[in-house]
């Protein structure tokens, strides 16, 4: 019997070589190390992505980042301090599997609630802050959450100071069921308290803000800003579609629709919303607060 490659070609040197090269395993890269960016899928490195804010340098597309980092970008270096830190959501209704969830998400974002409250100050103005945790069960909204906000905005009106409020949410959480409905009420009622009291409140809306959120505290604010292309509305975009059985028009929901239709006022990128919070509390500043404010500048 003849074998097989009695026929067959035997490869040079060179061919041996090459087929060894087009075989090597391609550079193994740590996911750790670059992130595909959403919106136009350039790959980038984390630590190009964390210098720029989270914000794509090629598209300028806005990554979701947690409550600290925001925080930190936006208030002066040291000056926030938190109010309401030890207050944690318990399974008050029995929920089935709402404790094992609770636990999840304090480990996935290391904080205690889906809310950071506290006082700080941007560029030297003084005011309260709120800032919604994204990865403690996408932001939702229940007792605790309901509580802390409330307690910021009658801290707030206590003392005297704006608030200033970053918004990311999936609504209502549905593990406490009508106990999560009630923080709609009862934070739309400290929000109207401190506005009676002649005090400022700015929202910042990020990507999602819905549900819930949006039908209570997120769109009550004397000034309502949002980040680039983040979703704002009650209901979620499928659920419209699939309800009326109509495709909806193209940018639905999103910051610069809701700018057009007036929900919004202005789109402000995450590179300029330190200094335009900035300038928005100085405009609102007490007199005397603006004349300290400017005795310093000149001392300095």
């Amino acid at each position: 019997m003849l074998p097989k490659d009695l026929f067959k070609k035997p490869m040079n040197t060179l061919e041996s070589a090459y087929e060894k090269l087009t075989k090597t395993a391609a550079p193994d890269v740590p996911s750790e190390m670059c992130t595909s960016c959403p919106g136009c899928r350039a790959m980038l490195f984390t630590s190009d992505l964390s210098e720029n804010d989270n914000v794509c340098p090629k598209c300028g597309h806005h990554f979701r980042i947690n409550a600290r980092q925001r925080i930190s970008i936006i208030t002066d270096e040291g000056s926030f301090e938190e109010l309401d830190g030890d207050l944690r959501s318990k399974n008050v209704i029995g929920f089935p599997n709402y404790d094992k969830k609770l636990k999840h998400a304090y480990l996935d974002s290391a904080e205690k609630e889906a809310v950071v409250c506290g006082t700080a100050s941007i560029d030297g103005w003084p005011c309260c802050l709120f800032v919604m945790e994204p990865y403690f069960m996408m932001g939702s909204m229940g007792t605790i959450v309901g509580e802390k906000i409330t307690r910021l905005f009658e801290y707030a009106t206590e003392y005297g100071l704006p608030v200033i409020g970053f918004t990311v949410s999936g609504g209502a959480r549905m593990q406490e069921g009508i106990l999560s409905l009630m923080q709609m009420a009862k934070t739309s009622g400290a929000v109207k308290r401190h506005s009676d009291a002649g005090l400022l409140y700015i929202a910042v809306l990020t990507d999602p803000t819905t549900g819930g959120v949006t039908a209570s505290f997120a769109m009550e604010a004397d000034i309502t800003l949002a980040e680039p292309k983040a979703l704002i509305g009650f209901a979620g975009p499928r659920v419209i579609e699939q309800t009326i059985r109509q495709k909806l028009p193209a940018g639905f929901q999103r910051a610069e629709f809701q700018v057009e239709k007036g929900f919004v006022d202005e789109v402000v990128p995450r590179s300029e919303q330190k200094e335009y919070l900035a300038r928005l509390l100085s405009f609102h500043a007490p007199a005397e607060s603006r004349k300290e404010q400017r005795e310093e500048a000149d001392a300095e």
